[in-house]
């Protein structure tokens, strides 16, 4: 019983993947004597030949005008000041706009000690170091002053 199943999955697998190869490449990929171009301004609607053009034209425009809205006062009002934030000027040229971020000194302490090949005594000192290695920027907006 099993077997008689197995052999008819396995013609049923072979006519399906024979039926595959039975199409032409003509019929499968046709060719005519349009170009990419033309195939493409007839769909994006800037062709002149059939109706599909002017369809997807309209389609296109509908979208576009849905994406629209008209400004208001208040938006002709506020776009000098808006479109100055953007503008270089020699006030703003100064104005850091990525403020550093605090880096600590660290104070140590080095106690006598001797150093060298030939032991030399080195008295205590205190040196100072900064806590970070490089200069760390904020990004803007970002809280800088002292937690």
């Amino acid at each position: 019983m099993l077997s008689n199943l197995t052999k008819t999955l396995a013609l049923v697998v072979a006519v399906a993947l024979l039926g595959g190869c039975a199409t032409s490449k003509e019929k499968l990929l046709p060719h005519g004597d349009n170009t990419m171009m033309d195939i493409w301004n007839q769909n994006a609607g800037d062709g002149a030949i059939g109706g599909a053009g002017q369809v997807a034209r309209r389609q296109l425009l509908d979208a576009r005008q849905s994406l629209r809205r008209p400004l208001t006062d208040a938006d002709v009002q506020a776009a000098p000041a808006e479109q100055m934030r953007y503008t270089r000027t020699a006030r703003n040229e100064i104005h850091r706009q990525f403020l550093r971020l605090p880096n600590p000194d660290l104070v140590m302490y080095v106690y006598p000690h001797l150093a060298g090949t030939d032991p030399v005594p080195v008295p205590g000192y205190t040196t100072v170091f900064p806590l970070y290695q490089r200069v760390q920027y904020a990004m803007p907006g970002e809280r800088v002053e002292d937690y």
